[in-house]
């Protein structure tokens, strides 16, 4: 046993040698991975990866402007899309808690002047995406609703008389609006703006500095504007009025508050286990509450969402088991952010072929 002693020291050195190696080693693939996407003008934003406590990726790629030649980094601020729902979901989570709402109840009680169509639907099922509320994306005139101000009396409004795309809990359909809802609820109850009501109970508790609801007016610094490929040539995306995705996707972060998110929400430092478990659990297909949940290879849980929104394409993916967060912002219209974080993870050994739409 003496004799074997000796050898501890020794092995402890190789193995830590042999790990290290490893590391830098994906830590390169990654980068590779990344590169290839950007030299090619594919994407162009800011990525971020994460195990534990270890950095394995923190870059910026291309120009958050463009036309200042200021480059993309961890601190740059981009448009979250419908990484939003999982924001505003936490949110309608922390007001359970608090006694103020129940998940079970229909939103009439919420909403005294709801329509009789809306009867049976539940907070659920807005969560859910189960509520048949047709997607105010799919509107014939969505291209004029976007570019004028709003407020979430009056996109609720806009909902009231559209007929249901199926009767309430028996079928997924992906709704924007089913989350606009959710934020008039949650406006309604707390007595607050969405916006103030986020930051006080999110974003300072979890120090997330660099995030906030966008604004078409107000100065934010280090916020990237947004692109688009057009004919060959990269163009400034068409202007979207920052009222109208509200609680659907009206947020701005960073890759390194996103990263904060992931840690404080999973690491327990805003939600009870309960209500982390319920926002974790899929209702129907897939989706649970704003957040994605599939499988990968091994086995192991991989909880993600994309989003996309005129100028902006991101992803945000995190796999409990291992503490991993994978986190991709382009701020340039229709980047592959969803193929650059499924690269991430394969690279990380957790390929996940499940993984599919926003």
């Amino acid at each position: 046993m003496i004799k074997w002693m000796g050898w501890l020291p020794l092995l402890a050195l190789v193995t830590g040698s042999i790990l290290a190696d490893a590391a830098d080693n994906e830590r390169q693939r990654m980068s590779e991975a990344v590169e290839r996407r950007a030299s090619s003008a594919q994407f162009m934003g800011a990525v971020l990866v994460s195990r534990g406590q270890t950095t394995l990726l923190d870059k910026g790629y291309g120009n958050a402007n463009l036309e200042w030649q200021m480059p993309n980094s961890s601190d740059t601020r981009f448009r979250l899309a419908s990484l939003t729902k999982q924001f505003t979901a936490a949110g309608i989570l922390l007001l359970k808690e608090r006694g103020k709402i129940r998940i079970e109840d229909p939103i009439s009680r919420y909403l005294p002047d709801a329509p009789a169509a809306w009867s049976s639907i539940t907070i659920l099922h807005l969560l859910t995406h189960t509520s048949g509320i047709p997607d105010l994306t799919t509107f014939e005139d969505f291209s004029e609703i976007v570019t004028r101000p709003t407020t979430p009396a009056k996109l609720v409004a806009s909902l009231r008389n559209k007929p249901l795309d199926f009767p309430p809990g028996t079928d997924f359909r992906y709704s924007n609006s089913g989350y606009i809802v959710l934020g008039y609820v949650l406006e309604k109850i707390s007595n607050q703006s969405y916006a103030d009501f986020i930051r006080e109970n999110i974003f300072i508790p979890l120090s997330m500095q660099n995030s906030g609801y966008d604004s078409n007016t107000q100065i934010v610094a280090r916020r990237a504007q947004g692109y688009v490929q057009r004919t060959g040539s990269i163009a400034i995306a068409d202007y979207i009025d920052m009222t109208v995705p509200f609680s659907a996707g009206g947020l701005y972060s960073t890759t390194s508050d996103l990263l904060r998110w992931e840690r404080g929400l999973f690491d327990g430092h805003l939600l009870a286990a309960s209500s982390l478990a319920s926002m974790t659990t899929p209702f129907k297909k897939n989706y649970a509450f704003g957040v994605a949940v599939d499988s990968d290879t091994k086995g192991n849980e991989v909880i993600w969402h994309g989003g996309a929104i005129d100028g902006f394409s991101v992803f945000l993916a995190y796999v409990p088991a291992e503490r991993l967060t994978v986190v991709v912002l382009a701020n340039i219209e229709g980047a592959p952010a969803k193929a650059i974080a499924a690269d991430l993870l394969a690279i990380a050994n957790h390929n996940v072929p499940a993984i599919s739409g926003d």
